[in-house]
């Protein structure tokens, strides 16, 4: 969440921010609602002080003998409003967290202006494939091959849900070992294997909820959620925590199967892999102090293309623009790979810098050398990367005329020296 004094001394600034991000958020409602809400809460305060000060007259009059009788009953009249205003203030606060919650973090300056055609493509990395056949799909591949049972995966769940079999299981465990490996020994990442339940708590924290709340799965009659992302656990085994300056910068890597309803992909290409309601993901998580953080960012955006790059498969990396990043980031960047196939680029990473909005929500702080004061951190994520998209982006652009699918050779020590997906 943003700083409510911020948003409060500069709304100029967040009506800006809004209408960037073409939010219809309404800014002037709640600072309607901020200035009622304190208000009540002075006036509170005024007349507990007052309460206080009789309290203490009818001790007197009593400790003097007097009647102190017509003093108790403006006790009990003062003490009786207090009551409804404190009731009245129960309901506005309610309303007025409701409302915080909502805003939207304020994006970068950096960030082109409009919605997603104004992302800026910042580099391409690699050769798109020439084949000497026409290319076939993912869809067409995996079945050829008998790696992917979509129709029973449907029958056993539903659509949009994938069963891995044969050297397709085979396939998703050597990625995520391999990506494992890289970010925690090469990269500096210590290893996490988190819940994959969470409460509602740590869902607000990073964002998901209120505004994301259709796309999430709830466990019916609890508060707890399956996880979008790993991001979710991993960033808050820090909330609540007033973190060591020595310790920061903060580097977790985490696997973890998502789930995500993707209740807005009404009308988008849903075939295959394309967008699944459960996807393995290794993401990368980085706390840091404000100082540090845009450099980790480059930092995450460097190591997720790094197991593209030694997976030799081509991508491109993009700047989003203001109406495309996240609710919470305020800076992103996604990073999609190429598949032939479908002849289309598929999203395989976001990395984003939240700034202090996760920070704040989540009430994550270190202390500082310099003003010897406790401040919020800044905290960050990316995908290193996504599998779903990833296995259907292999099978695409290492395919061959038999139908056999070339293994990356940075996997083939993970999968028994292999060099091809036969039938």
């Amino acid at each position: 969440m943003l700083d409510i004094k911020f948003v409060r001394e500069n709304p100029q600034i967040v009506k800006e921010s809004l209408r960037k991000r073409n939010s219809n958020f309404d800014l002037d409602d709640f600072l309607k609602i901020d200035q009622a809400r304190r208000s009540l809460l002075t006036k509170i305060e005024s007349l507990a002080a007052e309460q206080n000060r009789i309290s203490n007259k009818i001790k007197e009059l009593i400790k003097d003998k007097k009647d102190p009788q017509e003093t108790i009953n403006n006790s009990k009249k003062l003490k009786a409003e207090i009551e409804l205003l404190r009731n009245e203030f129960k309901n506005i606060d309610q309303a007025w967290i409701e409302k915080s919650l909502q805003i939207p973090n304020i994006p970068d300056s950096s960030l082109p202006k409009g919605d997603a055609s104004a992302n800026k493509v910042l580099k391409e990395v690699g050769r798109t494939p020439k084949f000497k056949f026409e290319p076939k799909d993912h869809l067409q591949i995996a079945k050829n091959l008998d790696i992917i049972d979509f129709k029973r995966a449907t029958k056993i769940t539903g659509s949009n849900f994938v069963c891995f079999k044969g050297f397709g299981s085979r396939l998703v465990r050597a990625l995520i070992n391999f990506m494992l490996d890289l970010h925690t020994e090469r990269n500096g990442y210590q290893e996490i294997w988190p819940p994959k339940i969470v409460n509602q708590d740590s869902m607000q924290t990073t964002g998901q909820l209120p505004n994301l709340k259709e796309d999430m799965y709830r466990l019916e009659d609890t508060d707890f959620w399956l996880i979008p992302t790993a991001e979710v656990p991993v960033t808050n085994l820090c909330s609540n925590e007033l973190l060591e300056e020595k310790d920061l910068p903060i580097s977790y890597a985490a696997y973890t199967p998502c789930f995500r309803k993707e209740a807005g992909s009404y009308g988008k290409d849903t075939k295959g892999l394309m967008r699944v309601h459960e996807f393995d993901k290794v993401e990368l998580v980085k706390i840091t102090k404000p100082n540090q953080s845009y450099k980790a960012l480059d930092t995450i955006v460097a190591n997720a293309c790094q197991v593209l790059d030694l997976l030799k498969l081509p991508y491109r990396v993009l700047l989003l623009s203001t109406e495309d990043i996240s609710f919470a980031s305020a800076k992103c960047y996604d990073i999609e790979l190429f598949a032939p196939g479908l002849d289309k680029w598929l999203e395989v990473s976001s990395c984003s810098n939240f700034e202090t909005f996760q920070a704040r929500r989540g009430n994550i702080k270190y202390k500082d050398s310099e003003t010897k004061k406790n401040q919020y951190v800044h905290t960050l994520n990316g995908s290193g990367v996504a599998l779903a998209r990833l296995i259907a982006a292999i099978l695409e652009n290492y395919q061959q005329k038999d139908g056999s699918v070339i293994i990356p050779k940075v996997l083939r020590s993970y999968l028994s020296g292999r060099k091809r997906i036969k039938k």
